[in-house]
């Protein structure tokens, strides 16, 4: 009877244990619903077509001074919305140039920082722009994405000429043959003063203008907080 007795209780003991091991290990396998969820990406060099929300010139523009755009087209990656149209985007000035009056063009550079979704999801960001196809007669000179206005040599050549044969048909009205010469002399030299000490053309972008902003790095995005997957 004593020999039953502990087998018994050595039985008990036994399954005990083997109740209490597999107790833990059910405890240590995560369930679905603490199961991390899938993180989201955007990729570097990603391109988002962006508009102004207000108008910037290298007239009145500071470093420092804020920028407000907003997306004009969905950016999709694997049937996943990942910037909606309509997110907005801010950024910063980061160097402003006004053109010369002997030489240098006007040239802007901003930087983009942060997306805001229509939600209020803000993300961090490091963006450059790409391309400015709303602006006349800029480009983009670097990788930085400086905001270039086009040179105005031609202009400038164009009005020395101009004002050349204005003083070349004024002498000639009023002293003849000779007078043509000396006057279109005087015209084009007061036709080159002006080109010369006129200050070139400002950059400057309405707004509303189109630009093309380009991602420079990944970005991760809280899958929970964007826009659900399109079906």
């Amino acid at each position: 009877m004593r020999r039953v007795l502990i087998f018994l209780m050595l039985a008990s003991l036994a399954a005990a244990q083997t109740s209490s091991t597999m107790q833990a290990k059910i405890s240590a396998t995560p369930t679905a619903s603490s199961a991390p969820a899938a993180q989201l990406v955007i990729p570097a060099g990603t391109k988002v077509p962006l508009e102004l929300k207000q108008a910037l010139s290298t007239k009145n523009a500071k470093e420092g001074d804020s920028v407000y755009a907003a997306t004009t087209f969905p950016v999709v990656l694997n049937d996943r919305v990942l910037i909606p149209a309509g997110t907005y985007v801010q950024g910063r000035i980061s160097h402003v140039q006004r053109a010369g009056r002997v030489k240098g063009r006007a040239e802007v550079l901003m930087h983009f920082t942060t997306l805001i979704y229509p939600s209020g999801y803000t993300v961090i960001l490091p963006g450059a722009v790409e391309q400015v196809p709303g602006a006349e007669k800029t480009s983009v000179k670097d990788q930085e994405g400086t905001i270039r206005q086009d040179s105005q040599t031609g202009q400038k050549i164009g009005t020395a000429a101009s004002t050349a044969a204005t003083g070349a048909v004024i002498g000639a009205v009023t002293n003849g043959g000779k007078g043509a010469l000396i006057g279109a002399g005087i015209g084009g030299a007061v036709g080159t003063a002006i080109a010369m000490l006129t200050r070139g053309n400002d950059v400057r972008m309405d707004a509303g203008t189109t630009l093309e902003m380009v991602i420079q790095r990944e970005v991760p995005l809280d899958s929970d907080r964007i826009p659900p997957p399109v079906r």
